[in-house]
């Protein structure tokens, strides 16, 4: 009789049963799923820039690049969800969400701290009202200019603005409205075609309503059929309900706004009849107080108190396209859980007309946001 005695170690170092292809390709997406999820969650992510409110800084159908990092990636409130959908399924319209477990707010350590001028997406704050209540992270999100961080003073006068009594930065292409009138001669539009100039109007034959930066304004002085070019802008004491904090104790509008403070975490605000409407919403819908006025005396949480500390930092955010643009002026401060990231460059640039070559915008492809 012969020993196989080599069996036993054939049994012991049979190969394990090869992957199919289908298992492999799962693994595959999987890991990538995860791996993309990490990247977008805590380091950098995408956006597209859907309106014009930061025209002509950025263009409707800019690709950027958002940094996490900067700031600190702010870790998942609803941490169950559908991969790379924000808050709605792209075909079915439902939530992308679920709701029934939220983590509280955390943001890990970061680079700088939000900064005067720096150009943040944020959770638009005003979806807090929405009737679907959506929680934090998976509200809009929005981009837009930080003009004043928590402690700093801003007014506008004229549309000019001014951070504690210094008039802040205005950026290069930065929009405004402007009336221009001519002698009743059309403009060359092969000329016009060369300006950073948007026609918003016309009233009249001889009278323009344009969108451009400041820097355009002689350019289009040196047309020879133009007579006048006049800033549009609303006049001081002209109240807007519109405009934030919505109450005729302070007449603004949006050319001329303030002086209003913004709230800074440990900041002790003396609540009174004059301040009352600027402060309510952040101590009671970003804060989560319960907050009332009787008789003329404060209650938060059911207790008299004729001041308010606040937990957490504010940044009053604005457009470049000044007369266009949904913005602090309508809404008030952005909170700091609010934060998404910041702004770092342009990867791709849409144009929706034209050739497919000529529809993409080539001269801004990889340029850095300031």
């Amino acid at each position: 009789m012969s020993l196989k005695f080599w069996q036993k170690g054939d049994k012991n170092n049979k190969a394990k049963k090869k992957k199919s292809a289908g298992r492999e390709w799962l693994d595959a997406i999987i890991f990538a799923v995860i791996a993309a999820t990490i990247i977008r969650g805590l380091f950098i992510e995408a956006y597209t820039i859907p309106t014009g409110s930061m025209e002509r800084s950025l263009l409707v159908g800019d690709f950027l690049f958002v940094s996490k990092i900067n700031y600190g990636a702010r870790t998942p409130i609803t941490p169950i969800s559908f991969p790379f959908a924000h808050h709605t399924m792209p075909i079915t319209g439902t939530k992308a969400y679920w709701d029934g477990w939220q983590l509280p707010y955390y943001r890990l350590p970061g680079l700088q701290k939000v900064k005067r001028n720096d150009v943040v997406v944020f959770n638009y704050p005003m979806d807090a009202d929405e009737p679907l209540n959506r929680p934090i992270d998976k509200r809009e999100n929005y981009i837009k200019r930080c003009l004043a961080i928590g402690g700093d003073t801003l007014v506008i006068n004229d549309g000019v603005v001014s951070v504690n009594g210094k008039v802040a930065d205005m950026p290069e292409k930065s929009q405004t409205e402007y009336y221009v009138k001519t002698n009743g001669v059309d403009f060359n539009p092969i000329a016009m075609s060369d300006l950073d100039v948007d026609l918003i109007q016309r009233p009249s034959r001889d009278v323009y309503v344009f969108a451009m930066p400041h820097s355009e304004v002689d350019k289009i002085k040196a047309f020879s059929n133009v007579e006048a070019v006049k800033e549009i802008y609303s006049e001081k004491g002209e109240y807007r309900d519109e405009i934030f904090p919505h109450d005729p104790r302070h007449p603004w509008n949006q050319d001329n706004y303030g002086p209003i403070i913004i709230p800074a975490q440990g900041w002790t605000v003396k609540l009174d009849s004059n301040n009352f409407s600027i402060y309510e919403r952040a101590i009671r819908i970003y804060e989560n107080n319960k907050l009332e006025e009787k008789d003329g005396k404060y209650y938060i949480n059911d207790k008299q108190a004729d001041s308010y500390t606040f937990k957490q930092n504010y940044y009053w955010m604005m457009g470049d396209n000044r007369h266009n643009s949904a913005d602090s002026r309508y809404w008030g401060f952005v909170p700091e859980d609010h934060i998404v990231g910041k702004a770092l460059f342009i990867w791709m640039s849409w144009n929706d007309q034209g050739s497919f070559l000529s529809k993409i915008r080539w001269n801004r492809l990889f340029r850095g946001i300031h």
